[in-house]
């Protein structure tokens, strides 16, 4: 079975000046979810997340959004890669933000 882990960060910290591409630990929450031919959803992210880590174990594509559902033409990730996202700092009007991930080629 293949997985998406997520991290939930607050920030990237300032080294020299920028942003470093290493996240603080420990993170503010973590996931895991299944990673399969249908796009599921990852649970709300904290109000308090602006950076989120993924890592995936298999090639997928994912899709940010309050309801989202990822399609294999949605943003593609690697397998065995490691990639950060930074999102808004206030939750929409309709919800918070989470992200949906569906396994690719």
């Amino acid at each position: 079975m293949a997985f998406l882990y997520i991290t939930e960060h607050t920030q990237l910290p300032q080294y020299q000046g920028s942003n470093t591409p290493a996240p603080e630990m420990p993170p503010l929450a973590t996931q895991r979810i299944d990673n399969t031919g249908a796009t599921t959803q990852s649970a709300v992210f904290n109000s308090k997340a602006r950076v989120i880590g993924l890592h995936t174990d298999s090639i997928c594509s994912v899709e940010f959004g309050v309801n989202p559902t990822a399609t294999t033409s949605s943003r593609r990730l690697a397998a065995n890669s490691t990639e950060y996202f930074s999102i808004p700092s206030h939750p929409t009007v309709n919800g918070a933000m989470r992200l949906a991930v569906i396994l690719n080629t």
